[in-house]
């Protein structure tokens, strides 16, 4: 059975969200932080909402969603984030339509990006609250898994994690760690925060800000 798709509100609502939030961003950042639009649960009308109010990334948290609004949207050229948790058997599916692999935490899938994704750029995911239903490797395997992918020829761009809803003191240790990793480790990239809390992720130098909700509303 099909999800149900969420209902949008007006796209004139979405576009003055999405430029509020872009400035927001920018002026806690000093142009560091980006938005990254996340349209799981709308239809691909969401996408072009992103769009045409000059979000060019689009997150993802299902491979069969994101192939579905890519093929709907064939007139509008978007950088495709896969931002969910990865089964290796989507992959090849996925090839040659994402261009950020945001969620990259164990060997097994690192092997199978090298092989069909040559070149591939990823983000680890890092498990600093030892949440393993959220995925991500814990802190001290982050460099061995980041070293690993660069020997298999994939483009390491940075870190990801997620926070702890309802739980800013967990979350702020979240985002604080994976931003010494990512220092420690040269990446410039870390994808920290969501709607709820994308002020702390930015103070923490977040470069990729996760943001449904405060876009699209409830799904």
């Amino acid at each position: 059975m099909t999800a149900p798709i969420g209902v949008l509100p007006p796209i004139e609502l979405i576009h003055e969200r999405i430029w509020a939030l872009q400035e927001e961003l920018s002026a806690g950042s000093g142009g560091r932080a980006r938005l990254l639009a996340m349209t799981k649960g709308f239809g691909s009308d969401a996408v072009r909402a992103a769009h045409n109010a000059g979000v060019s990334e689009i997150g993802e948290s299902y491979a069969q969603e994101l192939l579905s609004k890519h093929s709907e949207i064939d007139d509008v050229r978007v950088s495709w984030h896969m931002v969910g948790r990865l089964q290796r058997n989507k992959v090849r599916r996925l090839g040659g339509v994402v261009s950020l692999w945001q969620s990259v935490d164990r060997i097994e899938l690192v092997n199978e990006l090298a092989l069909k994704v040559p070149g591939g750029r990823i983000l680890v995911q890092v498990d600093v609250l030892d949440r393993p239903r959220q995925g991500g490797c814990r802190p001290g395997d982050v460099e061995s898994l980041v070293i690993h992918a660069q020997e298999r020829g994939l483009t390491v761009a940075g870190l990801m994690t997620v926070g702890a809803e309802g739980d800013l003191g967990a979350t702020e240790e979240s985002f604080a760690t994976t931003a010494r990793l990512a220092d420690r480790l040269g990446l410039p990239e870390r994808s920290m925060g969501m709607t709820d809390d994308r002020h702390l992720a930015v103070e923490h130098g977040s470069t990729i800000v996760r943001i449904g909700r405060a876009l699209f509303g409830e799904r």
